[in-house]
């Protein structure tokens, strides 16, 4: 344990890349292979499941330590992070054990999970008196799953490159899966990871293994400089952008895999889509997302699929937009079942999901990852023609002669529940990550809905905002300005969109303006408003205001605007789309 919190350590204290870049190569080459397998797994952003509550690390603790639960809740909140706080206030130990990372995983801290609460306890008490407290920190983090220290899986990815001598895109690839939850990595793991091209043990994408997804780059310049800057339409292929869950959908050896965007193994969440899988040929890699699909299939195919590949241009504009907008439900619904831990026969009959298909990866066990675009998606338009599946649907693509007549057509976006559009070159290969050597793909996104809220409770941050408060929940009016007993009801929590300036401002005003304190969050007198930005919005009864916002963010500060004028929830509602 003691060579990993070195190197956590030294990650932490550096903002500079070059040298987290070299303390990460330094501990490859010098750790054993199991313990930087370990290593590799949570700075990659692996996670196993929870191993102790977090109640019982408190007041273990707080035990330890021989304070009261006041003075503890005092420290915690001073210190801003869980790990921390207890990692400073444990005794000092009376042993030391020498085993490294692999063995502290296998035989200390993964058993630690499903033991009966008093034998986890007795555990923990052993495990501290025998952790250095440099070592405490780490391994605290690594049990409340918090492993955070300024090290993006890219620059993990570099790092077995360098170390391995290899392409960081191949790296990259082997990868994928590597951090699925519950993985026990060994020295054989990261020996495949850096094994040399070709080499047995490195694997190809066989099994269940996914590739790398291709991300896209914003697109944030108005319309009229889209010639000068993209060419022409023609030279672009346009999609919706769904509000879904990015998806690849593996098939190969008669059993299906389907793999997020986060490198989590989802497949048994959608049986539908598993199904659907053997449907298709041996060898067979669908990049796409992941929807709750309301249309009978019928009429869906008739929008989706239809002789032209999938158009929808301005000449069938009306008819595929009011199927699309009867079939493809709102993320709310796609919630539903990703919450779900027991699918019963109600939840697939009334949130059933699809795979909207938008690229083909693998055919016949071949990788088509090099070829052009255009060429992946007629492949991929003739494969689903051939092998028709009820939960597989082709992405329809848009045209337009003009930016101009693009933009038009992207007015209907909100109403057909999408983001926006978007745009891949004819010519691009499929790329690793958000990169430009193989081509483009932009997202062309609509504009955010706007309210301005109320700033109303206030946390601190993590990491190195730890002292700040920067987490936020902000409010509208229950009533208009008329209404005399009107409240200010919450409903978002945003934590982005200021830069360091405003947050050392916002933070100093919520010192001076708290009025009560609830643990780690603080409730201030109101005096600040804030235009938010948000993607999507929904009725939703968990909420006290009976919404729910997607991907909220402090657009711009307020300064301009009092309290009293912020909007109200009849503004909010409006925003809701028709039942």
């Amino acid at each position: 344990m003691n060579r990993f919190a070195r190197l956590y350590h030294a990650l932490d204290a550096s903002t500079a890349s070059g040298a987290k870049q070299a303390a990460l190569q330094a501990y490859l080459r010098e750790a054993p292979p199991a313990d930087a397998a370990w290593a590799v797994y949570f700075l990659a952003g692996g996670k196993p499941r929870q191993l102790v509550p977090t109640r019982v690390l408190r007041e273990l603790a707080r035990e330890a330590a021989g304070i009261p639960e006041w003075l503890f809740d005092e420290c915690y909140e001073a210190v801003g992070d869980l790990a921390e706080t207890i990692s400073l206030l444990l005794p000092e130990p009376t042993a030391h054990d020498a085993r490294g990372l692999a063995e502290w995983m296998t035989h200390e801290l993964l058993p630690l999970r499903g033991l009966p609460p008093e034998a986890q306890r007795a555990r923990l008490l052993a495990q501290w008196r025998r952790l250095a407290p440099s070592e405490r920190l780490p391994y605290l983090k690594l049990i409340t799953g918090a492993l955070r220290v300024g090290v993006s899986r890219l620059q993990v990815t570099q790092a077995l490159a360098a170390v391995g001598g290899l392409d960081a895109k191949l790296v990259a690839q082997r990868l994928m899966g590597y951090t699925g939850v519950g993985a026990q990595p060994g020295a054989a793991d990261l020996a495949a990871l850096i094994a040399p091209p070709g080499a047995p043990a490195a694997g190809d994408a066989r099994g269940g293994q996914p590739y790398p997804f291709f991300l896209a780059h914003p697109l944030n310049e108005p319309p009229e400089r889209f010639d000068a800057q993209l060419g022409p339409p023609a030279d672009w292929l346009v999609e919706w952008k769904w509000d879904g869950i990015r998806a690849q959908l593996v098939w190969r050896d008669g059993q299906a895999w389907l793999w997020s965007r986060g490198e989590e193994l989802i497949t048994e969440r959608f049986p539908e889509l598993a199904q659907a899988a053997s449907a298709l040929p041996h060898g067979t890699v669908i990049d796409g997302e992941i929807v709750v699909w309301n249309a009978p299939e019928s009429v869906a195919a008739s929008a989706c699929q239809t002789s032209s590949g999938g158009r929808f241009d301005s000449k069938n504009a009306a008819d595929a937009a009011s199927v699309l907008a009867g079939s493809v439900r709102p993320f709310a619904a796609l919630q539903k079942r990703i919450g779900r831990k027991t699918l019963t026969p109600k939840v697939l009959r009334d949130q059933p999901a699809a795979l909207l298909a938008y690229d083909l990866l693998e055919a016949a066990g071949a990788d088509l990852r090099a070829l052009p675009q255009h060429e992946r998606r007629a492949r991929l338009e003739a494969l689903l023609a051939a092998h028709p599946a009820p939960a597989l649907h082709l992405s329809p693509r848009v045209h337009g002669a003009t930016w101009a007549d693009l933009a038009r057509q992207r007015e209907a976006a909100r109403r057909l529940g999408t983001e926006g559009f978007m745009l891949k070159r004819l010519d691009a290969r499929y790329g690793t990550g958000r990169t430009k050597d193989a081509g483009l793909w932009w997202k062309w996104k609509i504009d955010p809905m706007r309210v301005d809220a109320v700033l109303l409770y206030a946390q601190c941050g993590h990491g190195r905002r730890a002292s700040l408060y920067t987490d936020y929940t902000f409010a509208v009016w229950s009533g208009p300005p008329e209404d005399a007993g009107r409240t200010l009801v919450p409903f978002a929590k945003a934590y982005s969109g200021l830069t360091d300036a405003e947050i050392a401002r916002v933070d100093a005003i919520v010192r001076r303006t708290t009025q009560e304190s609830f643990g780690p969050v603080r409730s201030v007198r109101p005096t600040l408003v804030f235009e938010l930005g948000f993607e999507g919005i929904a009725r939703s009864g968990r909420h006290k205001s009976g919404i729910a916002v997607r991907f909220p963010r402090m657009l711009r500060w307020r300064q301009d605007k009092p309290v009293e004028e912020a909007d109200t929830l009849a503004a909010l509602q409006a925003l809701l789309p028709a039942p």
